[in-house]
């Protein structure tokens, strides 16, 4: 896809996320901060039996780190724990330019942050909300 539309979709879920809210049923939450460049999120998830059934986040941050976790909460709610994780190791290394064609697919718009693996000082704010995630689906207790 041309980049101008891996833009748009990045702008869009900036200033129009859908789950940019607190979530009062939340029974894990994870904070996520980056503290190179001040980007700081709260992760907070509804998850039962294993299933993701809701997901938020609130906090501050640039386009990027506010989208990439927007566009992360999409992916995985209705998703396993197990199937989550997958996603998050996908995107991870779609970041660091190791992914095949058919996982590019299965990150469905969180593709669009590909071009932020050629940027590395945007590295750490598109991959806050997955390494959260990712931090708070391998608790123990989660």
């Amino acid at each position: 896809m041309p980049t101008n539309f891996y833009r748009e979709i990045i702008n869009d879920h900036n200033l129009h996320p859908g789950n940019k809210h607190t979530l009062e049923n939340a029974n894990l939450t994870l904070r996520g901060v980056n503290p190179s460049c001040g980007d700081d999120i709260t992760l907070l998830l509804r998850v039962e039996d294993d299933q993701i059934t809701d997901g938020a986040y609130t906090g501050d941050g640039c386009a990027i780190s506010q989208a990439s976790a927007d566009i992360m909460l999409d992916l995985v709610i209705g998703r396993s724990k197990e199937e989550a994780l997958r996603l998050a190791d996908i995107f991870l290394r779609m970041i660091k330019g190791s992914v095949s064609d058919e996982e590019m697919e299965e990150l469905e718009e969180a593709g669009a942050l590909i071009d932020v693996s050629h940027m590395p000082a945007r590295v750490k704010c598109a991959v806050l909300g997955w390494h959260t995630l990712e931090n708070m689906l391998k608790l123990p207790e989660s």
